[in-house]
């Protein structure tokens, strides 16, 4: 027996030690009934949604066709419930940090190869059913469109692999789940839950498609652009127009790619055209973040380093402390303040969605607590509301007010006229995403931070805030060498075996505006994919599988 294997043997067997000693740390539901008693640790299958009560043996599925209207539902029967299993990961951690941290990890085996694996986002499912549940349905598959966290794992993880995998045909799909609790490293725990099913996946009919719609799009004589004389890869961009129309990529309504500062690719899909507005979402984020940079060089803000307290009367507004008082400017942008505040957790108190209905969303921010667990500056977290707060400073500290300041500042040196804000209620721009612009104009803010702040030979942008932007501020975590600088994200796209790093504004759906470190090219990608599992990921498929195999010539060398 080898050292390895021997090593393996003996944690396993401390693990399991362990689970013997350590006690529950919350109290879960009793597990009464006899289905569960027979059933534990098994991921059942069911083709509707049947009640627990009603739920018996005869119910479970073996065998499910996938249709392009249906249901497949799973019952995971637990021996715990989730928080106590985390527990035994970390004795030592409270019950309230443990489901702050931890989840389930789902593993999808397709005819026994792992094609996905997931550690659910800790902002899915309440704290109280991770405390109590033993036992829990979701839908993977749902003709209604059930509102939960399984329809949208079960999207993941076909854009992941699983469509191609299931391929025409009868496959087994075999799904694991195990605890994992991610605070300072990762920990996963030992197999809490498996089932498996036999899928028939039949073979789709392809639609025709013209031909005209196929090729290329023309792209028409503007003043804004110089054309490209180079021509994409037309198989590719036929490919990917394919996929388009067929909705293989659902609900995409443009792509553009500039390269070497010239238009060589404008497609437009779904009703819309070169003059259409997008509501690109949370794109306009990185708006913020330029309009912050102005305003420093023009000395309404001291630095990004100043301080809540220096701006607002803190002590007026709920939950006061000194942590609060010292979150800075630069904390805001970079998703790494102390407010207890995530988008990522639908239970967070500074949720975005709790932050909308109500009448005063910088009231609402500034009375939120601080966490506890989060340290100024070192630890990001998704927090829309905090952007809020940066365009509120701004409107407040420069004299003209943002809007008029923008237009001046940024829209008109860029000659964007044709766009859109969305306000906040208090009737001010909204900084968190409320910027609606045609595809051709996104582009010319990407190609603005492309060109280190310089357009038609005007230093726009300070070059020193394009780089303190386009920087590694802060690690995202649960992602591999993903960063966040100021308002923008950062990241490798892999393409045919190569790294290509780029720093790219995001929004619901899918928008994108990403501009490439290393090679000459800023990409757009519009979508209304919103709140839709998929949005991201395939246009990250669009960009990897289809783009930059069209307009990359020379190859990064593989690091």
């Amino acid at each position: 027996m080898n050292k390895s294997f021997s090593l393996l043997i003996t944690i396993l067997l401390f693990q399991n030690s362990l689970q013997g000693q350590i006690t529950d740390i919350v109290k879960s539901d009793s597990i009464s009934s006899v289905l569960h008693q027979e059933n534990i640790g098994k991921i059942t299958f069911m083709s509707k949604p049947i009640p627990l009560e009603e739920y018996k043996a005869a119910d479970f599925l073996d065998y499910y066709e996938i249709k392009e209207k249906g249901d497949l539902n799973i019952r995971t029967f637990l021996g715990n419930s989730l928080t106590n299993y985390l527990h035994l990961l970390s004795p030592e951690m409270p019950a309230d940090e443990l489901t702050q941290n931890g989840n389930y990890q789902f593993t999808f085996y397709i005819d026994s190869f792992v094609v996905y694996t997931e550690n659910l986002n800790p902002g899915a499912g309440s704290a109280q059913n991770k405390n109590t549940k033993t036992v829990f349905r979701v839908p993977l598959i749902s003709s209604t469109d059930e509102d939960s966290w399984g329809r949208f794992l079960w999207n993941r993880f076909m854009m992941k692999g699983g469509q191609d995998a299931l391929s025409s045909g009868i496959h087994l799909l075999k799904i694991e789940i195990r605890p994992y609790l991610n605070s300072s490293t990762l920990l996963v725990g030992n197999k809490i839950a498996e089932g498996t099913i036999r899928l028939k996946i039949n073979q789709q009919e392809e639609k025709f498609i013209p031909e005209n719609l196929l090729a290329i799009q023309k792209i028409k004589a503007t003043a804004d652009w110089e054309i490209a004389s180079e021509e994409p890869n037309h198989e590719k961009i036929r490919e990917l127009n394919k996929k388009i129309l067929t909705e293989e990529f659902k609900d995409i309504t443009s792509v553009v790619v500039i390269k070497d500062g010239k238009l060589i690719l404008e497609e437009y899909f779904n009703g819309s055209n070169r003059n259409s507005l997008h509501d690109t979402r949370s794109v306009g984020k990185s708006f913020a973040s330029t309009l912050t940079g102005f305003a420093i060089r023009d000395g309404y803000l001291q630095n990004e380093n100043q301080k809540l307290g220096t701006f607002y009367p803190l002590k007026t507004f709920s939950n006061y402390s000194t942590q609060k008082e010292n979150i800075s400017i630069k904390d805001l942008l970079t998703m790494s303040s102390s407010f207890d505040g995530s988008d990522r957790n639908d239970q967070s108190p500074g949720n975005e969605e709790n932050m909308y209905p109500t009448a005063n969303w910088v009231t609402f921010t500034l009375n939120l607590p601080t966490d506890s667990l989060k340290q100024n500056g070192q630890q990001w977290d998704y927090f829309t509301a905090g952007v809020i707060l940066i365009g509120d400073i701004l409107h407040k500290s420069i004299p003209e007010g943002l809007e008029k300041y923008a237009e001046r500042t940024l829209f008109k040196p860029l000659e964007i006229a044709n766009y859109e804000w969305q306000y906040t209620p208090q009737k001010v721009v909204n900084t968190a995403g409320g910027i609606k612009m045609n595809s051709l104009e996104l582009a010319k803010f990407g190609q603005l931070y492309k060109n280190s702040g310089l357009w038609k030979g005007r230093q726009i942008i300070p070059q020193n805030w394009v780089d303190q932007s386009l920087s590694h501020h802060i690690k995202i975590p649960d992602t591999e060498n993903e960063y966040y600088g100021y308002l923008f994200w950062n990241k490798c796209y892999i393409s045919e075996n190569n790294k290509y790093e780029a720093y790219y504004c995001s929004g619901n759906g899918g928008n994108k505006i990403i501009i490439f470190k290393n090679e000459p090219l800023v990409i757009v990608i519009t979508s209304t994919a919103y709140n839709k599992s998929y949005g991201h990921y395939q246009a990250d498929k669009i960009v990897e599988n289809y783009l930059l195999p069209s307009f990359v010539r020379s190859k990064i060398i593989k690091k």
